[in-house]
This record gives C-alpha cells, sequence and structure tokens, in this order.
C-alpha cells in the first residue's frame, strides 16, 4: 500500500499533548490502536509537511 494507494477505510484520529510532554497522534480503527509520541519539535516538523502537502494537494486539485 502506498500513499497513492486508495483504500476505505475508516479511523478515529486525535491528536493533543501527553502530560509527559510529548504530543500524541492517536489512530483507532476497527480495535487496532496505535499511539505515537513525539516531542514538541517533532511534532511541528510534522506540522509544516502536512500544510507543505495540503498546499501541493490544493494546486493539483
Amino acid at each position: 500500500m502506498g500513499i497513492n494507494s486508495e483504500r476505505d477505510v475508516e479511523a478515529n484520529l486525535q491528536i493533543g499533548p501527553t502530560d509527559q510532554g510529548m504530543v500524541r497522534i492517536f489512530v483507532e480503527s476497527h480495535g487496532t490502536e496505535i499511539p505515537m509520541d513525539f516531542t514538541p519539535e517533532e511534532a511541528e516538523e510534522i506540522a509544516t509537511e502536512i500544510i507543505a502537502a495540503a498546499k501541493s494537494a490544493s494546486k493539483r486539485g
């Protein structure tokens, strides 16, 4: 499965700070839970990448 492969899968996404000073991206789908913790700096890098991807997708759409 690649980034351009479409899938009909529903998932819940939650993003927020943890009590340990990390940023958690939490994905849940069909009983599978994936918690991913990042430092605030890593989270800012991810946010920058998401924004860049959104801008690129807007230009193509």
